[in-house]
């Protein structure tokens, strides 16, 4: 009998240079790095404690690369690059790291973190394509257990509105472990971190 539940591994890509300089990436196709690379490999370890069946990703390259190389390393496959798994849009924030530039860019009244910059894709809009992506992933091959490469802020919002929780920065690499049943989302692993069941999620 096929199981009923659809797991996914959700990883954040490995770093890059504009990570490691806090510049803002959004849609900016931006290359991993070596240490990227590093994590990247590390990753591998932490995903061969489970059985997997494929991995998809984003496009961008340093997700595609970060997916290429924990294929290989558990000798799985990249079955597809999903478009709607891509980082959030931030407009002319893009590239910028903290300073009067950015500043300038807040929107009036908005959130001081990373959400309210004018020009960008709305928090709202990104949840709802990264789940739809997950819902489809899971209706499509359900009882498989899937690893799914993508970007920090696409996958901390996505948890965000599959499990009606604030959720903590993914990490570069990080193990995330989400399960799909019929009666809904259960978050197991975050940041590499077992979750147990009756706790809150920590936040930032």
């Amino acid at each position: 009998m096929v199981s009923s539940t659809t797991t996914f591994a959700l990883i954040r890509h490995g770093q890059t240079d504009w990570n490691a300089a806090l510049r803002i990436q959004g849609h900016s196709d931006i290359p991993l790095n070596e240490t990227g690379r590093g994590q990247a490999a590390d990753a591998v370890g932490h995903l061969a404690d489970y059985e997997w069946d494929f991995v998809v990703s984003s496009p961008l390259s340093r997700a595609a690369e970060t997916a290429d190389l924990i294929a290989d390393g558990l000798g799985l496959t990249v079955n597809r690059r999903i478009p709607e798994m891509v980082e959030r849009n931030y407009g002319p924030a893009e590239g910028m790291s903290a300073g009067p530039e950015l500043d300038a860019l807040r929107e009036p009244g908005g959130p001081t973190g990373i959400g309210g910059f004018i020009g960008a894709e709305p928090e709202s809009t990104v949840a709802a394509r990264g789940l739809t992506a997950l819902q489809l992933l899971a209706r499509d091959h359900p009882g498989a257990r899937i690893i799914v490469v993508s970007h920090g802020t696409l996958i901390r919002l996505t948890l965000m509105q599959a499990l009606d929780q604030p959720v903590d920065t993914i990490r570069n690499a990080s193990l995330n472990v989400l399960a799909h049943t019929q009666a809904g989302w259960t978050l197991d692993i975050l940041n590499g971190i077992p979750i147990p069941a009756a706790d809150l999620l920590p936040t930032a």
